[in-house]
């Protein structure tokens, strides 16, 4: 068996000379009283979109789930094992958050492997299944006139994010919460490259850049 990796252990020494000792009293209320964020964050496993990272945060204060895509699946109480699900009951019913943020971004693999039909992705016992999900019966993803492949490939990231807020809303607890006014829900789309940050608009179905001084 192989050495832990040197890289991690190298992190964690940084993190507890230089992190740490400017947090330490956190750590310790955290390790108390328990969690208590206010935002659930559901985001991409993609190694460049941390939320952590992009939100700037530190911790205790983002409850955080990350999958292919950052996708939510439809509300399907049945004998599976459902791990966006079980996050978001323990979310929603426990923790109490008050945002559910669906965070999407842009060069997604899992998009990709959707719409190039191609499929680097598909082989396998889980991922395809999981991606299919995001295609309703009978709905066709297909590339727009004069679309170039960028924007097709933007368009539909962003629309996986749309998904995502509607299949929230086919959870009681999540509906329940949402139309008694103690929860709200977000979506967001990450710029790699740029590292932008644009916020949905759920009025205009639109989303529009966080350095725009409307959003303030």
């Amino acid at each position: 068996m192989k050495a832990f990796p040197q890289q991690l252990i190298d992190g964690y020494r940084a993190f507890a000379t230089q992190r740490l000792p400017t947090e330490q009293s956190r750590y310790r209320a955290l390790s108390e009283r328990g969690q208590s964020p206010e935002t659930m964050v559901i985001g991409c496993c993609d190694s460049r979109v941390s939320p952590e990272v992009i939100f700037d945060v530190g911790p205790g204060e983002l409850f955080v789930v990350r999958n292919i895509a950052n996708l939510v699946p439809v509300y399907q109480p049945d004998a599976n094992a459902h791990g966006v699900s079980a996050a978001l009951e323990f979310g929603v019913q426990v923790l109490k958050v008050k945002n559910i943020v669906i965070l999407g971004h842009a060069q997604c693999s899992g998009i990709s492997a959707i719409i190039n039909k191609a499929a680097p992705l598909s082989p396998g016992d889980f991922i395809g299944r999981w991606m299919a999900m995001f295609i309703k019966p009978g709905e066709v993803v297909e590339q727009r006139d004069r679309e170039t492949m960028k924007e097709f490939a933007t368009r539909i990231e962003k629309a996986a994010v749309f998904r995502s807020i509607e299949n929230l809303m086919t959870f009681p607890f999540v509906r329940n919460a949402v139309e008694s006014g103690h929860l709200s829900l977000h979506g967001a789309y990450f710029g790699v490259a740029e590292g932008s940050l644009y916020v949905l608009d759920r009025a205009a179905k639109e989303f529009r850049s966080v350095r725009d001084n409307s959003l303030i």
